[in-house]
């Protein structure tokens, strides 16, 4: 009989770094899709009960490392960390997408530099703050960007993407690392 070994989706592949940026694969725990099946209001204090998480507003994200809660589109946000509590379901569609997801964390001084190469979103400090996410592409594939302290962004891909997100966060990270290295360290 066959033995068959759980992987993460970057195993083998992270961590790297180059330059004055870091990728590492992020351990997210459960990730869980929220939809309210009617008042979000609800839904939200029954989150706050449960996991003391608040709802979270859009493009913006609650909690903090091991429990957090963060948009994911319109009336949809995604728990990412604890198990949900059970009572959660009385409120809203409440979906496991653990297996569904590649994270990863990029952090370092050049970690927009890094992220300006492949999103077309403005990720510097004065437009994008701690506690800040979206969707969007990143290169060519959708994603999830979250901004959870100085230099340092959570990134979800959908799980058969990890190989390809992290060939396209290496490529840019070597170009930026060339590039301060051409200006003397900027």
């Amino acid at each position: 009989m066959a033995e068959l070994t759980a992987r993460t989706p970057c195993d083998g592949l992270l961590p790297i770094r180059i330059g004055a940026a870091e990728l590492t694969e992020l351990d997210a725990g459960t990730l869980t899709l929220l939809a309210p099946l009617g008042d979000a209001a609800a839904l939200g204090a029954a989150l706050e009960k449960a996991h003391g998480l608040a709802w979270p507003a859009p493009l913006r994200a609650t909690g903090k490392a091991g429990a957090r809660c963060l948009w994911f589109g319109r009336d949809q946000a995604l728990l990412m960390g604890p198990v949900p509590d059970p009572a959660l379901a009385e409120h809203a569609a409440v979906v496991d997408q653990s297996d569904g997801w590649a994270a990863v964390q990029l952090k370092g001084a050049g970690a927009v530099d890094v992220l300006a190469r492949l999103v077309p979103v403005d990720l510097r400090e004065d437009r994008f703050k701690r506690g800040h996410t979206l969707r969007t592409q990143l290169y060519h594939m959708s994603a999830s960007i979250t901004k959870t302290g100085a230099d340092t962004f959570v990134i979800l891909v959908f799980r058969s993407m990890a190989s390809t997100l992290v060939h396209d966060m290496k490529t840019a990270m070597e170009a930026v690392a060339a590039r301060a290295d051409v200006r003397g360290g900027d």
